[in-house]
Protein backbone atom coordinates (compact mmCIF):
# COMPACT_ATOMS: atom_id res chain seq x y z
CA UNK A 1 0.00 0.00 0.00
CA UNK A 2 1.41 3.44 -0.52
CA UNK A 3 -0.03 6.83 -1.32
CA UNK A 4 -0.80 7.58 -5.26
CA UNK A 5 -1.16 11.39 -5.31
CA UNK A 6 -0.01 14.62 -3.10
CA UNK A 7 2.70 15.44 -0.91
CA UNK A 8 3.02 12.23 0.20
CA UNK A 9 2.76 10.77 -3.54
CA UNK A 10 4.84 7.13 -3.80
CA UNK A 11 5.11 6.70 0.19
CA UNK A 12 4.83 3.39 1.57
CA UNK A 13 2.38 2.61 4.56
CA UNK A 14 3.63 0.51 7.24
CA UNK A 15 3.61 -3.13 6.39
CA UNK A 16 1.09 -5.10 8.61
CA UNK A 17 -0.68 -8.64 9.62
CA UNK A 18 -4.13 -8.36 10.49
CA UNK A 19 -6.49 -11.02 9.14
CA UNK A 20 -9.64 -8.71 9.85
CA UNK A 21 -8.28 -5.39 7.67
CA UNK A 22 -9.14 -5.71 3.63
CA UNK A 23 -7.46 -2.77 2.15
CA UNK A 24 -9.05 -0.36 -0.47
CA UNK A 25 -7.33 -1.32 -3.44
CA UNK A 26 -5.29 1.46 -5.56
CA UNK A 27 -7.77 0.91 -8.30
CA UNK A 28 -10.88 1.76 -6.07
CA UNK A 29 -8.75 4.41 -4.18
CA UNK A 30 -7.99 6.19 -7.99
CA UNK A 31 -11.47 6.06 -9.29
CA UNK A 32 -12.80 7.64 -5.78
CA UNK A 33 -9.84 10.95 -5.39
CA UNK A 34 -11.01 11.07 -9.45
CA UNK A 35 -14.41 11.48 -8.71
CA UNK A 36 -13.72 14.56 -5.82
CA UNK A 37 -10.32 15.37 -7.17
CA UNK A 38 -11.46 19.10 -7.40
CA UNK A 39 -13.26 19.42 -4.04
CA UNK A 40 -10.72 17.41 -1.90
CA UNK A 41 -8.69 21.24 -0.62
CA UNK A 42 -9.63 21.89 2.92
CA UNK A 43 -12.39 19.57 2.99
CA UNK A 44 -13.18 18.45 6.26
CA UNK A 45 -13.58 14.34 6.02
CA UNK A 46 -14.44 11.82 7.78
CA UNK A 47 -12.54 7.82 7.32
CA UNK A 48 -15.19 5.58 8.71
CA UNK A 49 -13.54 1.81 9.26
CA UNK A 50 -10.36 3.35 8.77
CA UNK A 51 -8.33 0.62 8.75
CA UNK A 52 -5.05 1.10 7.70
CA UNK A 53 -6.09 5.20 7.34
CA UNK A 54 -5.29 4.82 3.46
CA UNK A 55 -8.21 6.47 2.30
CA UNK A 56 -7.89 9.64 4.82
CA UNK A 57 -4.18 9.56 4.50
CA UNK A 58 -4.77 9.88 0.95
CA UNK A 59 -7.23 13.01 1.06
CA UNK A 60 -4.25 15.10 3.64
CA UNK A 61 -1.83 13.71 0.99
CA UNK A 62 -4.12 15.85 -1.64
CA UNK A 63 -4.79 18.60 0.57
CA UNK A 64 -7.54 17.62 2.60
CA UNK A 65 -8.37 20.35 5.83
CA UNK A 66 -8.80 17.47 8.67
CA UNK A 67 -9.26 13.71 8.51
CA UNK A 68 -11.16 12.35 11.86
CA UNK A 69 -10.40 8.29 11.46
CA UNK A 70 -12.94 6.20 13.06
CA UNK A 71 -12.49 3.00 14.03
CA UNK A 72 -13.25 0.62 16.88
CA UNK A 73 -10.53 -2.37 16.08
CA UNK A 74 -7.51 -1.66 18.21
CA UNK A 75 -5.11 -3.15 16.11
CA UNK A 76 -6.50 -0.65 13.03
CA UNK A 77 -6.13 2.45 15.66
CA UNK A 78 -2.87 1.15 16.39
CA UNK A 79 -1.60 0.43 12.67
CA UNK A 80 -3.84 4.37 11.60
CA UNK A 81 -1.54 6.02 13.86
CA UNK A 82 1.62 4.13 13.00
CA UNK A 83 0.83 5.47 9.73
CA UNK A 84 0.25 9.01 10.33
CA UNK A 85 3.42 9.28 12.11
CA UNK A 86 5.46 7.80 9.65
CA UNK A 87 3.97 10.16 6.96
CA UNK A 88 4.60 12.99 10.12
CA UNK A 89 1.01 14.26 9.68
CA UNK A 90 0.48 17.47 11.78
CA UNK A 91 -1.74 16.69 14.48
CA UNK A 92 -3.91 19.93 13.35
CA UNK A 93 -4.85 17.54 10.76
CA UNK A 94 -6.38 14.82 11.59
CA UNK A 95 -8.23 13.38 14.81
CA UNK A 96 -8.23 9.39 15.55
CA UNK A 97 -11.19 8.00 17.41
CA UNK A 98 -11.55 4.48 18.42
CA UNK A 99 -14.94 4.17 18.91
CA UNK A 100 -18.15 2.09 16.86
CA UNK A 101 -19.05 3.92 13.52
CA UNK A 102 -22.93 3.51 14.05
CA UNK A 103 -22.70 5.07 17.31
CA UNK A 104 -20.23 7.73 15.69
CA UNK A 105 -22.74 8.41 13.59
CA UNK A 106 -26.11 8.67 15.86
CA UNK A 107 -23.96 10.87 18.22
CA UNK A 108 -22.07 12.98 16.15
CA UNK A 109 -22.70 16.29 17.07
CA UNK A 110 -20.49 18.70 14.85
CA UNK A 111 -20.72 20.43 11.75
CA UNK A 112 -21.24 17.87 8.84
CA UNK A 113 -18.64 16.91 6.62
CA UNK A 114 -17.41 18.07 3.01
CA UNK A 115 -16.97 13.41 2.45
CA UNK A 116 -17.33 10.25 4.53
CA UNK A 117 -15.37 7.80 3.50
CA UNK A 118 -17.05 4.53 4.36
CA UNK A 119 -15.53 0.68 4.14
CA UNK A 120 -17.23 -1.42 6.45
CA UNK A 121 -15.73 -5.04 6.96
CA UNK A 122 -17.44 -7.07 3.98
CA UNK A 123 -17.56 -10.09 6.59
CA UNK A 124 -20.28 -8.21 8.26
CA UNK A 125 -22.52 -7.01 5.68
CA UNK A 126 -23.22 -3.82 7.06
CA UNK A 127 -23.39 -1.39 4.68
CA UNK A 128 -27.30 -0.88 4.90
CA UNK A 129 -26.95 -0.76 8.29
CA UNK A 130 -24.01 2.40 7.58
CA UNK A 131 -26.36 4.12 5.56
CA UNK A 132 -29.43 4.32 7.74
CA UNK A 133 -26.97 5.54 10.08
CA UNK A 134 -25.93 8.19 8.21
CA UNK A 135 -29.15 9.02 6.71
CA UNK A 136 -30.16 10.22 10.18
CA UNK A 137 -26.27 11.75 10.92
CA UNK A 138 -25.41 15.37 11.55
CA UNK A 139 -22.23 14.54 10.23
CA UNK A 140 -24.05 14.19 6.39
CA UNK A 141 -25.40 17.86 5.52
CA UNK A 142 -26.71 19.37 2.01
CA UNK A 143 -23.35 19.29 0.92
CA UNK A 144 -21.76 16.14 1.88
CA UNK A 145 -20.77 13.17 -0.61
CA UNK A 146 -20.89 9.72 0.86
CA UNK A 147 -18.87 7.12 -0.40
CA UNK A 148 -18.98 3.12 0.20
CA UNK A 149 -17.27 0.53 -0.47
CA UNK A 150 -19.61 -2.83 -0.35
CA UNK A 151 -19.90 -6.50 -1.33
CA UNK A 152 -21.92 -6.92 -4.84
CA UNK A 153 -24.06 -9.46 -2.81
CA UNK A 154 -25.07 -7.28 0.18
CA UNK A 155 -27.93 -5.05 0.65
CA UNK A 156 -27.15 -1.44 -0.16
CA UNK A 157 -30.17 0.58 -1.84
CA UNK A 158 -30.39 3.26 -4.58
CA UNK A 159 -32.26 5.68 -1.88
CA UNK A 160 -32.74 5.90 1.55
CA UNK A 161 -35.30 8.64 3.48
CA UNK A 162 -32.84 11.92 2.92
CA UNK A 163 -30.39 10.34 0.24
CA UNK A 164 -29.44 9.00 -3.14
CA UNK A 165 -27.06 7.43 -5.07
CA UNK A 166 -25.81 9.67 -7.50
CA UNK A 167 -23.11 7.05 -8.85
CA UNK A 168 -22.11 3.82 -8.69
CA UNK A 169 -18.81 1.62 -9.71
CA UNK A 170 -17.83 -2.01 -10.00
CA UNK A 171 -15.11 -3.29 -9.48
CA UNK A 172 -15.04 -7.13 -9.46
CA UNK A 173 -17.08 -8.54 -6.74
CA UNK A 174 -16.61 -4.61 -4.65
CA UNK A 175 -18.84 -1.79 -5.71
CA UNK A 176 -18.01 1.45 -4.93
CA UNK A 177 -21.11 3.97 -4.53
CA UNK A 178 -21.62 7.54 -4.16
CA UNK A 179 -24.28 9.07 -2.24
CA UNK A 180 -25.55 12.68 -1.52
CA UNK A 181 -29.00 14.30 0.16
CA UNK A 182 -31.99 14.27 -2.10
CA UNK A 183 -33.02 17.47 -3.96
CA UNK A 184 -35.86 19.39 -1.54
Amino acid sequence: MRIIAGRWKGHPLVAFKADHIRPTTDRVKECLFNVIQFEIEDAQIADLFCGTGNLGLEALSRGAGHVVFVEKNPKSIQITKANLEKLKAEKSEYEVRSQDVLKFLKGYEGEPFDFIFADPPFTEAMAHDVMLAADLSAAFGAGTTLMIESARRERIDDEYTTLIRSDRREFGDKILSFYRKKEA
